[in-house]
């Protein structure tokens, strides 16, 4: 899809990192913006930077209402033709620790915001492109953001790495699901990323993880992603795979 001024790219977790790349790419390939993030994030600042094609909803992905209205507030800017999830959160805690067993409300918490948020938002996103008209071919597309952690999942990455490994295994059968809509489903497994949460990490531990990286040997830049993002856009024949941006980095135990 080459998308215009009256097409919406909507992204969840859209103030920062990832999302807010994925935003300004969004504006610059000439699309407008919805920007969902929690209220308590500068997506409003965000929206007021890059102008009068970008909107700012302040939603939770886990709460159907709240989405609902973002996907709303989506098409009074235009047609809703992408939706990028980038929404999520990375809580670490091994099964068994010297602290005790994993709390079941902390493994809950992260598969309903990373896995059954992103289903929440996939769902209703779809609901509105299904009244599209195509543009080249498609009605709609959803890109949703996995890890290498789905794979490789390391030590004290049990929650984090199931809700991951859920969003990969749902991309095949929400894109098989979909496809006679007419609405593709992708996703991009990131690996170690420079985003708000590494950018609080010691810089001694930044160096371990950019010396993990087999080329380039660094941390992958939040504008990398939304370059693939607009690949997969542009594709019509990139449906239900994930791709992984880790530099072929497979990460260690720890």
């Amino acid at each position: 899809m080459r998308l215009g001024q009256s097409d919406v790219v909507l992204v969840t977790g859209g103030a920062s990192g990832l999302g807010a790349a994925t935003v300004r790419s969004a504006v610059d390939h000439g699309a407008s913006a919805l920007i969902v993030d929690l209220p308590s994030s500068p997506g409003q600042q965000l929206a007021a930077e890059l102008g009068e094609r970008v909107r700012f909803a302040a939603a939770d992905v886990r709460d159907e209402d709240q989405v609902q209205a973002a996907v709303e507030a989506a098409t009074q800017l235009g047609t809703l033709r992408v939706v990028v999830n980038c929404a999520g959160v990375a809580t670490p805690g091994r099964v068994i620790s010297t602290r005790g067993v994993l709390s079941l409300k902390t493994f809950q918490t992260v598969i309903d915001i990373n896995l059954v948020g992103t289903f929440n938002v996939l769902r209703l996103a779809a609901a509105t492109m299904i009244d599209n008209e195509p543009l080249d071919g498609d009605r709609g597309l959803v890109i949703m953001t996995a890890s290498a952690a789905a794979f490789d999942g390391q030590i004290g990455q049990a929650a984090y790495a199931a809700s991951k490994g859920g969003v990969a295994s749902l991309t095949l059968t929400a894109a098989r699901d979909l496809a006679d809509k007419a609405i593709r489903v992708m996703t991009i497994a990131p690996g170690v990323m420079e985003t708000p949460m590494m950018a609080s990490l010691p810089g001694e531990t930044k160096s371990i993880l950019e010396a993990l990286v087999p080329h380039p040997k660094r941390l992958g830049r939040p504008e990398e992603y939304a370059m693939l993002a607009s690949a997969i856009i542009e594709n019509p024949l990139l449906n239900g795979e994930v791709i992984r941006l880790d530099g072929a980095l497979r990460m260690p135990p720890r």
